[in-house]
């Protein structure tokens, strides 16, 4: 059995813990690899690493960060097929998902590859008589990431390479569903040239996750995940002293006016509700029907749902691979068995699906459930799977009231031909992240990722602008030079006049 271990140091570090998860294939249910899970001994090691690091680190040029993360994005690229293998082994959505998670993940590379920009300060000359001012930016020193299951080699990408681009070291605990690609990440940033300690990756669960949070050398915290653990990771974290960006779950609504191309809002519905088998936090979740055109929009939902080839994530004819786990899957499934005593019609039901020769992999179907009530659990709950919820409202208005009353903000979408409608919808919405005829509107890597209500605890977004905000303290320096043809001027115990 395949075993992975920590990486701390630069180096692979055998668990010490004696403890060990297990990972499994979700196509077949069978126990692959076992992960070391590290006891808070062992995160004390990876922060020790990473403080050791910055010491030097923290203080290195542009020029040497930027030319490792350049080698850096080189050997992304060149290994996309190699990460992307690995989470499919372990999370199993299909091959050209995963490649298509490398490739987001290497956008943000990519913008830490242009940091010198990022990082450039501010200087007013003159602002008093041989009075200067600049403003500049600085790493925060330590930085933690804690990362999902979901996406297992972007989400850390979202992190680390823009916080060591800005001078801080980092420890990434990953989600122990999925441990491999991360190793590989790491591996692959050692033989950049990253040096020894900046980047380290321990494996682990509650324990690992609560010493990051107590750790005293730890300054910032980055976390992706659901919102009550965002919420705890914030809370915990804040009361430590330690800045956070804590990203949580979603409920993330697509509102199609009667205006709007059918067909299109129904391939972009299927796509962005089943892609990744719903396990996303963009997923589009609930669909809102305003007006008449509800029936015929179902209609064309359904024709579509039902040709998605379901299959393992290595077979290049799935389009759509198996849960995580076991247990997530029955969860999931309980939302569509419990849907119609809630109101529900059952338009399709996933839950009895299986897939020849592979009759123990975590598989369910593509699920429709439409006329569902506010009040039910399938609305209410972040599902994280191929659950797709119909909603019908009369008008727009409603529509946006219905939207806006989620306890959720992460992303949401309308679709409409109408200039004015989609004007007003992205003001009137509260939500981070908003898609006019894009249904699922992740901002690219120069612009930041982020929700509002219980989508985000914290005051920054992740990557772009707010990415490196997050990461780098501001300090103002103020300088007085003196003129050596003038006499010094003496002591002046009055406040400094800035006219």
């Amino acid at each position: 059995m395949k075993t992975v271990n920590h990486w701390i140091g630069g180096k692979t570090v055998e668990g010490a813990s004696g403890n060990w998860g297990p990972v499994t294939d979700p196509a077949t249910g069978a126990v692959t690899t076992q992960v070391a899970l590290a006891s808070a001994e062992e995160v004390d090691s990876a922060v020790a690493a990473a403080k050791a690091a910055y010491a030097t680190w923290g203080t290195s040029s542009l020029a040497q960060r930027t030319g490792i993360l350049f080698r850096y994005r080189a050997l992304l690229d060149a290994h996309r097929d190699d990460i992307a293998a690995l989470i499919t082994a372990e999370h199993g959505k299909v091959h050209s998902d995963a490649l298509g998670e490398v490739a987001r993940g290497l956008e943000i590379v990519e913008l830490a590859c242009g940091i010198t920009t990022q990082l450039k300060g501010e200087l007013s000359t003159q602002v008093s008589n041989r009075v200067d001012v600049a403003a500049i930016r600085q790493p925060v020193g330590v930085v933690a990431g804690i990362t999902p299951f979901n996406f297992p080699a972007m989400v850390p990408m979202w992190m680390f390479p823009l916080a060591i681009a800005c001078g801080n070291t980092f420890v990434l605990k990953p989600s122990e569903k999925d441990p491999s690609a991360a190793n590989l990440l790491a591996e692959l940033a050692a033989e950049a040239g990253l040096p020894d300690g900046v980047l380290n990756v321990v494996h682990g669960d509650k324990i690992a996750v609560d010493s990051l949070l107590a750790h005293p050398d730890v300054a910032a915290v980055s976390f992706v995940g659901s919102t009550p653990i965002a919420r705890y990771i914030h809370t915990t974290a804040s009361a430590k002293g330690k800045r956070v960006q804590a990203l949580g779950g979603a409920k993330n609504h697509m509102l199609v006016l009667p205006d709007a191309d059918l067909d299109a809002a129904a391939d972009a519905a299927v796509s962005a509700a089943y892609g990744s088998a719903g396990e996303r936090c963009m997923a589009i979740s609930a669909v809102v029907a305003v007006g008449a055109i509800g029936d015929e929009l179902v209609a064309k939902i359904r024709e579509r749902a039902e040709k998605i080839k379901i299959g393992p994530g290595n077979d290049p004819m799935s389009e759509m691979g198996p849960l995580i786990t076991k247990a997530h899957r029955d969860k999931v499934a309980s939302y569509v068995t419990g849907a119609a005593a809630q109101g529900a019609d059952v338009v399709l039901d996933g839950t009895g699906y299986t897939v020849d020769g592979f009759e123990d992999g975590h598989w369910i179907g593509l699920s429709l459930l439409d006329r569902v009530s506010t009040d039910s659990d399938a609305y209410r709950d972040e599902i994280f799977g191929p659950v797709l919820c119909v909603l019908r409202t009369e008008t727009y208005e409603e529509g946006v009231k219905l939207i806006n009353a989620s306890p959720f903000g992460n992303g949401t979408a309308i679709f409409t031909r109408d200039g004015g409608a989609a004007r007003r919808f992205q003001l009137e919405i509260e939500a981070g992240m908003v898609g006019v005829n894009v249904p699922i509107p992740v901002p690219v890597g120069y612009h930041s990722f982020g929700g509002w209500k219980d989508s985000l605890f914290g005051d920054h977004h992740i990557y772009g602008n707010d990415g490196v905000h997050f990461y780098t303290r501001g300090k103002v320096v103020t300088t007085r030079w003196p003129d050596p043809a003038e006499a010094p001027a003496g002591v002046d115990l009055g406040f400094p006049r800035n006219h």
